[in-house]
């Protein structure tokens, strides 16, 4: 069977080549699937897709014109995916739904420090021998509050390690992690944590009642020196809002892997174009926030579980197999 890869970046490549070697024949794209590029997947029965893919009606409907029946999308989120139109057209969805949570927690702290201790003003100052202090002081972790938004796999990861630092653990969940208890977590509504945390991560998927979960309310609840950190989806937080209390010289620092207007934008280079975007561009200017284009989960470990779990899904597929990471099964 002929796959097509879309939006494979270049560390990816010889991984998924390698790994569908003698099963079936790969071709890698760089490019993105979207309205533009979805003629080139006609003809291919499979295809494989990223997170910032474009799998609305209309694409939708144009691979099932071309023949596709299957569709691996290479991440754990699918909120870019219309499963209803999929279902309705015949082609089967299937997704990744396990990788390893440290690289995703271990990359929320990353962020967290990089913003606690002014990491990246404090480069950018010596690569111009610049080797002032003044406005690099930052604070202990230990002994803090850190709120934990959804204390799944990633959720918990990033608890531990808040527990190694030796920090206050409080979460918010739908239900409660009994790991995450143990380590001493105790769970709080939403507000209270807000109110409450020093430092504040989000580990919940984009569903419709998690969308602007940190919304202008929720930010002007958080303390003024507090960090925001977001290594899950973009629309978890309202960027406008969060600009406006930024402006307003509000929060201790901003850390950010995911925004919710990325596509089109995250894994590109748009370095020799005008970005349209004015949000974005505001949000980069402020010096206590960073920024990074959805890398989070870039480790070698997760990534060979994606590819790993997207052979399985086409092998699967192909042997009229059903599994759990199946979304839509074959018709």
């Amino acid at each position: 069977m002929d796959i097509l890869a879309f939006g494979v970046q270049a560390d990816e490549r010889p991984l998924i080549e390698k790994a569908f070697e003698g099963l079936h024949d790969v071709r890698c794209l760089d490019v993105f699937l979207n309205e533009d590029t979805v003629p080139i997947a006609a003809g291919y029965e499979a295809i494989s897709t990223s997170v910032n893919a474009d799998l609305s009606r209309s694409v939708l409907q144009t691979l099932a014109v071309g023949g596709t029946q299957l569709i691996a999308q290479r991440s754990t989120g699918f909120n870019n995916i219309d499963l209803d139109v999929a279902e309705r057209l015949g082609l089967t969805v299937a997704r990744v739904s396990y990788y390893s949570p440290y690289s995703v927690a271990e990359f929320a702290w990353t962020l967290a420090m990089a913003v606690n201790r002014r990491i990246v003003r404090a480069s950018n100052r010596t690569r111009d021998f610049d080797f002032r202090l003044d406005g690099l002081m930052g604070r202990d972790l230990r002994g803090r509050t850190v709120g934990v938004l959804g204390t799944g796999k990633i959720g918990e990861a990033f608890t531990r390690i808040a527990h190694g630092f030796g920090m206050n653990l409080l979460g918010w969940d739908v239900a409660e992690n009994p790991a995450c208890v143990e380590l001493g977590m105790k769970y709080v509504e939403k507000d209270e944590l807000l109110a409450s945390a020093d430092v504040v991560s989000l580990h919940v998927p984009l569903l419709p009642s998690t969308h602007h979960v940190i919304d202008r309310a929720a930010l002007r609840r958080m303390k003024d020196d507090a960090i925001l950190v977001n290594s899950s989806r973009g629309g978890l937080v309202d960027t406008e809002a969060l600009v406006g209390e930024l402006r307003a010289g509000r929060l201790a620092g901003v850390g950010l892997d995911v925004y919710e207007a990325e596509a089109g934008l995250f894994f590109l280079d748009k370095s020799l174009e005008v970005v349209s975007d004015d949000t974005l561009a505001r949000l980069v200017t402020f010096p206590n926030v960073v920024v990074t284009s959805h890398q989070a989960y870039y480790t070698e470990e997760a990534v060979g579980q994606i590819v790993a779990a997207t052979v399985e899904n086409v092998a699967a597929y192909a042997a009229g197999r059903r599994t759990g990471n199946v979304l839509v099964p074959r018709g």
